[in-house]
C-alpha cells in the first residue's frame, strides 16, 4: 500500500535490493511503471480506457484516475467497467439534455469521452438489437457517498428523454406522463428513505431496483420499484452527528404557519428524534416532495394523513416515561411529555388514554385468558419506539406500493425492462450493528455476482471453449459469504436461531456460541480482553466490527398484537387502512417475531439475485475520492482501497486479453448470415449459411463467415481482424471492436436491402396506381355516356311533354277565341268607360262576393262556375291579348285588380295572329321561367300556364 501511494520514489528505492529471479522480473516491471509514468506524465489523462495502459499496476492505474480527476474528466472505462469518480460538486453541463442526445444519437458508443450515459445507451441498444438476454441490469455499487443515487437517478432521466424523443406524436403525451411519474418517485422515495450520515449527506438507508419498462418499440411506458430492507431503526434511533430521515427536517423547514398549526410544531419546538435540525443540506427540500406527490396524484387530504402521522412520530419521541417505585405499578408518563403525549394521540387520532395503556402495560396469554404486565422504564421506551418504527415502515410501504400503482404498467404491454439497482454502500461506522451487517452482506453479494459473471465465470469459459488462456488472479469473497449465509453453520444461522429462542438475549452467551461454531472460518475473529462483546469480519472492503449486544432484539422485531389493535382503532383513514389490510395479511397468530429481519431480508436479496442473472449486467462503480466529501481533493489512500476491494486492475486484466462479447453459434449465423448470403463472392452466394440442428455444420457456417471477414483488402488488417475474434467450441468470442465491425457490415447489407424492397414496393405501388387509374377512366367514361343517354331521354320526354301540352292549349285556345264573339254579343253589357276604353284594358263585372276565375294564359278570362256570369268588353282586341297573357288575377273581397306582371316573367310581348295562333316574345329562354315539378300554389304565372292548368 505504502509502495503504490508514494509512486515512483518507492519504485526506485526497490531496484537497489538483492536481485533474484522473482527480484528481477519484480524490477523489470517498476522499471516498466516508472517508464511510463515520466514518459506520459503529461498524457495521463487522455487515457480514456485504463485497458491502454501498459503496465497495468494499481500505481498506474491510482495516477491515471488522479490525473484525469485534475483535470475535471470523472468518468472512466476500465474494460467492461465505468469507473465514476464523485466529484463533490454540482457540473450541470456534463447532464445537460445536450449531451444526451449527443451519446443517443453516436454511432460508435467508444467516440465519445466515457461517461455513464455511455453505459446506459450500450443497454438501451442491446434492447433495440434483441441480443440475448435481452433484459438489461445496470449494477451500480461503491461506499456511501460514492455517488450511486446521483447516478442512478442520471440513468432514469437518460432513459426518460430517449423514450420520449423517441415516441411516435400519437404516443408523446404518454410518454411524457410516465417519465414524468418514474423521475417524480424519486424525490418522494429520497426524502422518505434516505437520511444524511457522517460519510454522506444523501445515504440511501434502503436498497432499491427499478425496472423500466419499454413496449416493442422500445418506448418507456412504465416502471416498477421494488426495496430492500428500511433502516427503520433511524426514525427512533440517530448515531452521534447523524440525522434522521430527510421527510422530517423538510416539514420542520419549510412548513407554514397553518401546517405548523395543524401538526402540533410550533416555531422552536424541540424533537428528541430531530438531531442536528440546524444543519441545512440540499436535500431539506419540501416543495419538491410537495410537487413529486401531486404529479403521482397523492391528493391533498391524503398528503394531510400523511404529514399528520409524520409529526406524530416526532411528538412520540418526546415522551418519556418515569420509573415506577412499584414493580406492581405501571411506569408513569414524566410530567412534561404528557403534552407530547396528547398531541402525538390527537395526530395519530386514537384515544390518547388507550395510547398510554399500551405503552406502559402489555398483555400475556396465558391458554385462553389475557395477563396485563405492567412495564419496566427501559420496556415502555422500547414499546414506543417499537409503535414508531412500525408505523414509519408501513406508512414507506403504502408508498412504494402507491407508487408501483401509478406508474406500473399492465404486463401484457411491455416485453423488456431495464433495471438500475441502487443499493446502499459498504458501511463501516464507529459502531455497527445489525444494519450494517446486512448492508456490507449485500455488497458482498453483488461483488460476488460481479466475480462469478466477469473474472471467474469469464476465464473459466475461456479454457471450456479450446481459448489459450492464463488465468488471472482476483480476490474471492466466497468465504466470507459461506461465513454469513452458509450451511449448515453461519452468523445469519445462528442469530435466526437465537432469536427463535423464547428467552431474553445474551449478548456474551452469542458471542462464546460464534467463536466455537465458526472457529474454523478465516474471515472472522474476536478481540477477547473487549470489554463489550463483539466479532470482525474481514468483508471484500475490509474489517468491521460487529457489536452484538442488541442484535438479536433487531434481528426478531416484536411488534406487540396491541400496538397493531390500536393502530387499528385510529380515525386516521390512511393509518386505518394500512394496518388493517396490509398489515393483518402478513401477522400469524403467533405474531410477527417468527418472521427475522435476516430471513426475509435473505429471501428478497435472493429474488433480487435471481433477476441480476437473468438479465445482461452492466456495472458502473463509484468511487469517492476523499472521506471530507469535499470537491477535488484525491486521497491516494483511499481510493487504492476502494479500487483492491471492487477489482479493478483485475477487471482491466481481464478485459484488455479478453472477448467480453459471446455468442452461441446458432445465433451468430442467425444475426450475421446475412453477410455470407449477400456477398460479393460467387462462391460464397452459391453456398448461403444454414441453420441447422448439428454443432458441426454449425461450426462450418460460422468458419465459413469469419473466413469471409478476413478477407479484408489491406493485409496488415488480415492479422489484426483475427486477433479480434476466436472461434470456440460452441460460441464465437468477440471483442468490442470486432462486433462493432459486424454490426456496420450488417447494416450495411440490411440497407441495401431495404432499399430493394423499397423499390419493388415502389414499383408495385405505381403500377396498381396506374391500372386504378385506368381503371377509373374506364368507369368515368361509362358513367358520362350513361349520364349523357339519361340527359338526352329526359330532353326528350320534356320536348314531348312540351309538345303535347303546346298543342292541347292551341287547341283550346283556338276554340275559345272562335266563340269570344258570340260571348260578347250574349250579355247586354254596360257601355265600357271611355278611358278604360282608350287603354284598351279589360272590365270585370261587380260582383258582391269573390268568384273564382279560370285564367288561361293567352287569352280569355271565362266563369269558373257555369251558373255565374263575367261580361267582357273589348276594344283593340290585339292589345287586349297582350294585356290578358299577362295578368295575376289575386282575389280580394269585394273587389278584383287587374295588373301587369309583364316584366318580372321575362315575357316581353304577346300579341295573337291571325287564324288564331299566339306569337310571344321572350326576353330569355321560356325554360328558365318553367318549373318542371310545380308544387300546388295558389299563384301560377308565366310560362308554367302555358305548360299546366293550375287555378290562380
Amino acid at each position: 500500500m505504502n509502495s503504490m501511494s508514494n509512486g515512483g520514489g518507492a519504485v526506485q528505492g526497490s531496484l537497489q535490493k538483492v536481485p533474484s529471479k522473482d527480484q528481477c522480473l519484480t524490477d523489470s516491471l517498476e522499471d516498466e511503471i516508472l517508464a511510463f509514468l515520466i514518459d506520459d506524465e503529461a498524457q495521463l489523462h487522455t487515457y480514456d480506457d485504463l485497458t491502454k495502459v501498459n503496465p497495468v499496476t494499481p500505481t498506474t492505474v491510482l495516477r491515471c484516475l488522479q490525473a484525469r480527476y485534475s483535470v475535471k474528466v470523472f468518468y472512466t472505462h476500465a474494460g467492461c467497467t465505468l469507473v465514476a469518480l464523485n466529484p463533490f460538486q454540482p457540473v450541470p453541463d456534463l447532464y445537460s439534455l445536450d449531451v444526451m442526445k449527443e451519446y443517443h444519437h453516436a454511432l460508435q458508443l467508444k467516440e465519445p469521452k466515457p461517461h455513464i450515459f455511455i453505459v446506459a445507451e450500450e443497454a438501451y441498444r442491446n434492447v433495440r438489437g434483441q441480443l440475448g438476454p435481452v433484459d438489461q441490469s445496470l449494477v451500480i455499487s461503491g461506499e456511501s457517498g460514492a455517488g450511486k443515487t446521483w447516478t442512478s437517478r442520471c440513468l432514469m432521466k437518460y432513459y426518460a428523454t430517449v423514450a420520449a424523443s423517441s415516441s411516435v406524436v400519437e404516443k408523446q403525451d404518454t410518454v411524457e406522463r410516465i417519465e414524468r411519474r418514474v423521475l417524480d418517485s424519486n424525490p418522494i422515495m429520497e426524502a422518505f428513505g434516505n437520511a444524511c450520515t457522517l460519510r454522506n449527506n444523501n445515504s440511501s438507508r434502503f436498497g432499491k431496483y427499478i425496472q423500466l419498462q419499454l413496449d416493442r418499440c422500445q418506448l418507456l411506458i412504465g416502471a416498477s420499484l421494488q426495496t430492500y430492507l428500511l433502516e427503520k431503526t433511524r426514525v427512533a434511533y440517530q448515531p452521534a452527528n447523524e440525522r434522521n430521515f430527510h421527510i422530517f427536517y423538510q416539514m420542520m423547514k419549510a412548513a407554514t404557519k397553518e401546517q405548523r398549526k395543524e401538526w402540533k410544531m410550533p416555531q422552536g419546538h424541540h424533537f428528541v428524534w430531530l438531531p442536528n435540525v440546524e444543519k441545512t443540506i440540499e436535500e431539506d427540500c419540501f416543495q419538491e416532495t410537495l410537487d413529486a406527490m401531486v404529479h403521482l396524484r397523492i391528493d391533498r387530504e391524503r398528503q394531510r394523513e400523511i404529514f399528520k402521522i409524520l409529526a406524530g412520530i416526532l411528538h412520540l419521541g418526546n415522551v418519556e416515561f418515569s420509573i415506577s417505585s412499584d414493580e406492581s405499578q405501571p411506569c408513569d408518563i414524566q410530567e412534561q411529555s404528557k403534552d407530547s403525549l396528547h398531541r402525538a394521540a390527537e395526530l395519530l387520532q386514537i384515544p390518547a388514554e388507550v395510547l398510554q395503556t399500551c405503552l406502559i402495560v402489555r398483555t400475556l396469554k396465558a391458554g385462553r385468558q389475557s395477563v396485563h404486565k405492567p412495564c419496566s422504564q427501559l420496556e415502555c421506551c422500547v414499546r414506543r419506539d417499537c409503535l414508531a418504527k412500525v408505523t414509519y415502515a408501513q406508512l414507506f410501504e403504502w408508498l412504494v406500493t402507491f407508487i408501483n400503482n401509478s406508474i406500473c404498467a399492465d404486463k401484457s404491454t411491455w416485453f423488456n425492462f431495464i433495471g438500475v439497482l441502487d443499493v446502499y454502500g459498504f458501511e463501516c461506522f464507529q459502531t455497527n450493528s445489525l444494519e450494517q451487517l446486512c448492508i456490507n452482506y449485500a455488497n458482498e453479494k453483488l461483488q460476488q455476482h460481479f466475480v462469478t459473471h466477469y473474472l471467474r465465470a469469464q476465464q473459466e469459459e475461456y479454457v471450456s471453449e479450446g481459448l489459450q488462456w492464463s488465468f488471472v488472479k482476483y480476490q474471492d469473497n466466497q468465504s466470507c459469504l459461506d461465513l454469513l449465509e452458509g450451511s449448515p453453520v453461519s452468523v445469519f444461522s445462528l442469530l435466526d436461531e437465537e432469536s427463535r429462542l423464547n428467552r431474553a438475549s445474551d449478548a456474551k452467551a452469542l458471542r462464546i456460541r460464534l467463536e466455537k461454531e465458526l472457529a474454523d472460518s478465516g474471515n472472522i475473529n474476536w478481540d477477547k480482553f473487549s470489554k463489550v462483546p463483539h466479532f470482525t469480519v474481514a468483508h471484500y472492503a475490509g474489517k468491521v466490527n460487529y457489536k452484538i449486544e442488541g442484535m438479536v432484539e433487531k434481528n426478531k422485531d416484536p411488534v406487540a398484537p396491541e400496538i397493531i389493535s390500536l393502530l387499528q382503532m385510529s380515525d386516521n383513514c390512511l393509518l386505518h387502512e394500512i394496518f388493517t389490510e396490509k398489515v393483518t395479511e402478513n401477522i400469524s397468530s403467533k405474531g410477527l417475531s417468527k418472521v427475522t429481519v435476516v430471513s426475509k431480508f435473505k429471501n428478497s436479496l435472493e429474488s433480487l439475485m435471481n433477476i441480476l442473472h437473468s438479465t445482461t449486467p452492466h456495472y458502473t462503480r463509484c468511487i469517492k475520492p476523499n472521506s471530507d466529501c469535499k470537491p477535488f481533493i484525491f486521497k491516494k489512500e483511499e481510493v487504492t482501497m476502494q479500487l483492491e476491494a471492487c477489482g479493478i486492475v483485475e477487471t482491466i486484466h481481464i478485459s484488455a486479453a479478453g472477448f467480453p462479447i459471446r455468442i452461441p453459434f446458432k445465433c451468430f449465423i442467425q444475426r450475421y448470415g446475412c453477410i455470407l448470403t449477400h456477398s460479393s463472392s460467387k462462391s460464397e452466394a452459391q453456398n448461403p449459411a444454414k441453420v441447422g440442428c448439428e454443432k458441426e455444420t454449425d461450426l462450418q457456417g460460422v468458419q465459413r463467415l469469419l473466413g469471409l471477414v478476413f478477407q479484408h483488402p489491406a493485409q496488415h488488417l488480415r492479422k489484426e481482424l483475427k486477433s479480434l475474434v476466436h472461434c470456440g467450441k460452441t460460441k464465437v468470442f468477440l471483442t468490442q471492436s470486432m462486433l462493432d465491425l459486424l454490426e456496420d457490415w450488417r447494416k450495411k447489407i440490411l440497407s441495401k436491402c431495404a432499399f430493394c424492397i423499397q423499390c419493388c414496393w415502389i414499383r408495385y405501388q405505381r403500377r396498381k396506381r396506374h391500372e386504378r387509374r385506368h381503371s377509373a377512366t374506364v368507369i368515368q367514361a361509362a358513367v358520362r355516356s350513361w349520364l349523357v343517354r339519361r340527359r338526352v331521354q329526359r330532353w326528350d320526354r320534356a320536348a314531348a311533354l312540351i309538345q303535347k301540352s303546346w298543342k292541347k292549349w292551341r287547341s283550346l285556345a283556338e276554340a275559345e277565341l272562335d266563340d269570344v264573339e258570340d260571348l260578347i254579343m250574349q250579355e247586354d253589357l254596360p257601355e265600357l268607360n271611355a278611358i278604360i276604353r282608350e287603354r284598351g284594358s279589360v272590365q270585370l263585372s261587380s260582383l258582391q262576393e269573390p268568384v273564382t276565375v279560370r285564367g288561361w294564359p293567352m287569352g280569355l278570362v271565362l266563369p269558373s262556375p257555369p251558373s255565374i256570369a263575367v261580361s267582357m268588353r273589348t276594344t283593340a282586341f290585339h292589345k287586349m291579348m297582350s294585356v290578358v297573357a299577362s295578368l295575376n288575377l289575386p282575389s280580394k273581397r269585394g273587389e278584383y285588380k287587374v295588373e301587369t306582371n309583364q316584366n318580372t316573367q321575362g315575357i316581353a310581348s304577346i300579341r295573337a295572329q291571325p287564324k288564331g295562333s299566339v306569337k310571344l316574345h321572350c326576353q330569355q329562354s321560356p325554360l328558365l321561367y318553367a318549373n318542371r315539378q310545380p308544387e300546388m300554389r295558389s299563384n301560377v304565372t308565366g310560362f308554367n300556364e302555358i305548360l299546366l292548368e293550375k287555378t290562380l
